[in-house]
């Protein structure tokens, strides 16, 4: 890991996020996140895809843009305290607490996880049923605001948005440890919108 790489990568995706969220128009915004997205992937020396890959990487298969996936919902907090402590590849072990729960009708409930540590943060990861390839099998990150992936929010609602679900680093390459998503980020419905596996197609 070199550090002024990483905070460049980190900064780049915040910089992605924020056109997204001063972006009216939700498709043309994720198209745009789209090609910035894959322009990182293939280039950028924190790409999770393998050097020797870079060359020849076409971008990710990605699902057309459907509106019914994307929501604005409140956090509710009536939920029991719970935590989990997550090995991960680059930030050693990460703590997250529930801070709450998010509905999304015709989906199902993500729970809402607080990094509890230094800076804090939302993570909102999510797990759907495919079981044929077409999405990574461990779960997909639809927000994680300490690294800036942050649709935006305003009065105790989140927006979340299921065409920005992306694959997390250990879908190109194992040797990455990702947090993934638990039972309470499971919905019982398939979820194709968003990033699909490389080997998917869209």
């Amino acid at each position: 890991m070199n550090a002024t790489s990483l905070v460049d990568w980190r900064r780049r995706v915040a910089a992605i996020y924020a056109e997204v969220r001063a972006t009216p128009d939700p498709r043309a915004a994720h198209q745009a996140w789209r090609i910035a997205r894959d322009a990182l992937l293939s280039t950028h020396p924190e790409s999770p895809v393998p050097a020797s890959e870079r060359a020849t990487f076409t971008g990710v298969p990605v699902a057309p843009y459907e509106p019914a996936m994307r929501f604005h919902v409140p956090i509710d907090t009536d939920v029991a305290p719970a935590r989990i402590e997550i090995s991960t590849g680059t930030d050693g072990v990460v703590p997250f607490e529930r801070a709450g729960v998010v509905h999304l009708p015709g989906v199902g409930d993500l729970d809402v996880w607080w990094l509890a540590s230094y800076g804090g943060g939302i993570f909102v990861p999510i797990r759907d049923t495919r079981d044929d390839g077409a999405t990574y099998p461990g779960g997909r990150y639809v927000l994680d605001t300490v690294k800036g992936a942050d649709l935006g929010d305003d009065d105790g609602h989140l927006v979340v948005d299921l065409n920005f679900a992306y694959n997390p680093s250990c879908a190109y390459d194992p040797a990455w440890a990702c947090p993934l998503a638990g039972p309470g980020n499971t919905v019982p419905v398939p979820v194709t919108a968003g990033e699909l596996m490389p080997s998917a197609g869209a």
